[in-house]
């Protein structure tokens, strides 16, 4: 894979995190509406490299008809998990960037 490649392949999990984060925004913003189902986001390989989002509601029933499924727990365990994927995601980014410019300064000499 090359430098640009692991780049691109990093912008894509990043942008798949912030996918992410608007999903669990949603569903906390929407947690007091009568009736509102919990959305997810789901991840998918796509070629050659990188992630591919979608966004669905599972078929989880709420306690009661006139509350919503949302869990502030589950959310917040998410919300955690794409804190830490986008941080990796960020430091991957950030090694292919000093990976090119040390390429770029050898280039030069």
């Amino acid at each position: 894979m090359t430098i640009s490649g692991v780049m691109n392949t990093s912008l894509s999990g990043m942008l798949a995190q912030q996918k992410r984060l608007s999903t669990i925004a949603n569903n906390v913003a929407n947690m007091d509406t009568p009736g509102y189902r919990r959305q997810q986001t789901d991840f998918s390989a796509t070629a050659p490299s990188g992630v591919s989002t979608t966004t669905s509601t599972p078929n989880t029933p709420a306690a009661t008809p006139d509350s919503s499924n949302v869990d502030p727990a589950t959310e917040m365990v998410d919300l955690i998990n794409t804190k830490n994927s986008f941080a990796a995601n960020a430091k991957a980014f950030e090694t292919g960037a000093d990976m090119w410019g040390m390429l770029m300064a050898i280039k030069k000499d």
